[in-house]
């Protein structure tokens, strides 16, 4: 399944036996691959199967890259389906280990507010800006910027105390300035905005429209951070290997040099279309063929090249497009970028 797949066209139970599959042939990245077959199971509706995924890597003895945000899912997913207990204690608990990394956090004070516990997820998002962010009170500790994986917790505080009906207070102001769509957050999170949906005014109704648009478009762009749409790239020897065992590949790729430009070429477009994220995953023969054999087929079935791009992607083995100013090109002839494949196109 390519990133980009729409929603409504995705098989998630298919789509999380293969994720699982793939973690067995791949142990060493099994708690990413795990945690996104996780995610697929909730979408399917399958939460029971979603926790025991969640129960089987908290259970293993090898160690875990971040066990507090597997805790948090876990109990995030075991709330949707009636668990409260269980959850509301796995929350306490996160909050009582007081984790390093923002993204349990945002987790668990979500699944808080999303139970209209909204003086609960206050003080979770609270406790977690306090722990993770410099002091927003115009200090000298105050004048670093917030890293990007901390805004998530500024723009969740910003909504629920505006739900409270809180005043502003500095780090609401700190989010304010680092939002960057065209609908300020005050807008966004306006608890009136609900009763627009039911006027009969078309120029409230049109622009309750832009707005959540606008909000649509934020969550889209942070929902595909975490899984790059990468575009599968072969280094030359690799594919005139690819091509020697596989002649019928030969209609995909003509030759090496139409290969990079069209690698080139389809990220610009992505990226011109809107497509945050985009990255580039660099294939292996070896690596291509156990991946075709653990999907029962043959690597010569064309339909397999985008899901093998996303099994890697999925891996951690995708690397950012376009490369920082100055970087050598993707392609890796040795040459800047923007003197390479960066250039102008002609």
């Amino acid at each position: 399944m390519r990133p980009d797949t729409p929603a409504e066209n995705v098989d998630h139970t298919a789509e999380a036996a293969r994720l699982e599959r793939t973690a067995g042939l791949y142990p060493e990245d099994a708690e990413a691959l795990l945690l996104r077959a996780a995610a697929h199971l909730e979408l399917s509706g399958d939460r029971p199967a979603a926790t025991a995924l969640y129960d089987r890597l908290l259970s293993t003895t090898a160690g875990l890259e971040n066990p507090p945000l597997i805790r948090a899912l876990k109990a995030s997913n075991l709330w949707e389906y009636g668990h409260e207990a269980e959850a509301r204690a796995i929350i306490e608990g996160i909050r009582t280990t007081a984790p390093r990394d923002p993204a349990p956090w945002v987790i668990v004070a979500e699944s808080l507010e999303a139970h209209d516990e909204l003086e609960a997820a206050a003080e979770t998002f609270t406790e977690a800006a306090t722990l993770l962010l410099p002091p927003a009170d115009g200090s000298e500790a105050g004048t670093a910027a917030p890293t990007p994986s901390t805004h998530p917790l500024l723009y969740g505080r910003h909504r629920v105390r505006r739900m409270l009906g809180l005043p502003h207070d500095d780090w609401d102001t700190l989010a304010d300035t680092l939002h960057s769509s065209p609908v300020p957050l005050d807008e966004l999170h306006d608890p009136k905005r609900i009763w627009s949906l039911g006027s009969d005014n078309p120029a409230e109704l049109q622009a309750e429209i832009s707005r959540l648009q606008a909000e649509l478009g934020t969550y889209r762009e942070a929902l595909s951070r975490p899984f790059p749409v990468a575009v599968l790239h072969w280094p030359a020897g690799e594919l005139a290997e690819l091509l020697s065992a596989y002649p019928s590949l030969t209609t995909e790729y003509p030759s090496h040099g139409t290969h990079l430009a069209t690698i080139e070429s389809s990220l610009r477009e992505l990226s011109s279309s809107g497509t945050p994220n985009l990255g580039i995953v660099t294939g292996t023969v070896p690596s291509y063929e156990a991946f075709a054999a653990s999907e029962g087929t043959t690597p010569e079935d064309v339909t397999l090249l985008p899901q093998y791009a996303t099994t890697l992607a999925a891996r951690g083995r995708a690397v950012a497009w376009p490369p920082q100013r100055g970087a050598g090109c993707w392609c890796g002839a040795g040459d800047v970028y923007a003197e390479c494949h960066g250039g102008p196109e002609d």
